[in-house]
């Protein structure tokens, strides 16, 4: 048997236009592309895997070298602050996964949308954001970027009528997840685009929690991708980045900032980074098994009284979600019924599988309180206003075994 596969060597879409050695993977299928997509195809001393360079600093042969490089002749490594070839190959290969031209590295998803954000944005500047999102991005630009003359409006996840009227000529970006976190609401990604077309704003989408495996914003036409990596792109709970993908015309910029800010990250948490996406569709398909056979089994079950999940048919947003995304992520929120937030936390504290903690997206599972965990400073009022209740709890499903994990929160509930 025979298979008609062709692979261009000569040049690679997703990495940076010097590097002809990296070929190109993106017809071929998505763990092809996690495992080979922005890598040279032979690397130094001959190894399989990249090797981790921890210089600062890198050295040029001659001044003739050095005018090469400084006049754009070449395209390689200078200083540390500005990259490394450990960050140019995941780069490309977060590109590749993403359908995008170029992305950009950072030291965490929060240093990520600070750098945007700060490239972007000037004193005079508005964004328009729906409302349910990170709290750490909401506090960023609802209070640091406030202090620099930028102003941030909030309105209703997915009232688009409240979004457009929100847009004025000092509008320069509207944001959004997709789904968003706790909630797990999706947003019809082409209503948002259209709107930001509409009206010259560029689009910025948190995709997070869908992935790329779940979810491709660039295809939709969306402006600007951001991830956490430390999440489901790193996948084992120990490394912190971010990344933004998009154009090469637009991150232009972008890159250009990061270099003066130093958001960088070292060799060795790249090499881990390269290194779990390597594995990144493999642990999806379980983390979209495990969410969606939970979800279901909560859903059911007497003590359970709202389910968050997009895979759901109950939940609101569902019919975008299942137009729009693969899958539906191992992120599930619910609440405890009739509990108050004592109660719940017992429920919390008697799983036995998952391990408390804040994050996601890792081969371990995680269970919290969010009352507790991230908005237990913030008064009642505002928990309200940002729909967090005191019975909630947010589970996120690890690669563990299914019925294993079923039977532990099971037990939980029934404690």
């Amino acid at each position: 048997m025979t298979t008609n596969m062709t692979i261009d060597r000569d040049a690679d879409q997703t990495s940076r236009p010097s590097d002809a050695s990296r070929p190109t993977f993106s017809h071929l299928g998505l763990s092809t592309q996690c495992v080979h997509s922005g890598e040279q195809r032979q690397k130094p001393e001959g190894a399989i895997t990249q090797p981790i360079f921890t210089a600062s600093t890198y050295t040029f042969a001659s001044t003739a070298d050095l005018l090469r490089f400084v006049e754009g002749e070449e395209q390689r490594e200078e200083y540390g602050r500005y990259g490394s070839p450990n960050e140019k190959s995941v780069e490309a290969k977060l590109a590749a996964l993403d359908g995008a031209e170029d992305a950009i590295l950072y030291s965490s998803g929060m240093a990520a949308i600070v750098g945007l954000l700060m490239t972007k944005l000037q004193s005079g500047d508005e964004i328009v954001f729906f409302d349910q999102c990170y709290h750490r991005s909401r506090e960023f630009c609802s209070k640091h970027l406030a202090r620099f003359g930028v102003v941030t409006h909030q309105v209703p996840t997915g009232d688009f009528a409240a979004m457009e009227a929100s847009i004025n000529d000092r509008t320069k970006l509207i944001v959004s997840e997709s789904p968003t976190n706790p909630h797990l609401t999706s947003v019809d990604l082409e209503k948002f685009v259209a709107i930001g077309k509409a009206n010259e704003v560029e689009t910025l989408i948190d995709a997070t929690l869908a992935t790329p495996y779940n979810l491709r914003p660039i295809d939709y036409g969306v402006d600007y991708v951001w991830h956490s990596a430390t999440k489901y792109l790193g996948g084992h709970n120990d490394l912190l980045a971010g990344s933004i993908a998009g154009s090469r015309e637009l991150l232009d910029p972008v890159r250009k900032l990061r270099g003066v800010l130093g958001s960088v990250n070292s060799g060795h948490n790249l090499y881990l980074l390269e290194r779990g996406l390597k594995t990144f569709e493999l642990r999806m398909e379980r983390h979209n098994k495990n969410g969606l056979a939970i979800a279901e089994f909560l859903e059911a079950h007497p003590r359970v009284g709202r389910v968050y999940y997009p895979g759901l048919k109950s939940h609101p947003s569902h019919e975008i979600a299942a137009a729009q995304m693969r899958g539906f992520g191992g992120l599930i929120t619910f609440t405890v019924k009739d509990a108050d937030w004592k109660e719940t936390s017992r429920v919390v504290d008697a799983a036995q599988i998952a391990r408390i903690a804040p994050s996601l997206g890792g081969v371990e599972s995680l269970i919290e309180q969010p009352l507790v965990m991230s908005y237990y400073h913030c008064s009642p009022e505002e928990r309200k206003q940002f729909g967090i209740d005191d019975n909630m709890i947010r589970f996120s499903c690890g690669i563990e075994n299914t019925d294993d994990l079923i039977a532990d929160l099971k037990q939980a509930l029934e404690a």
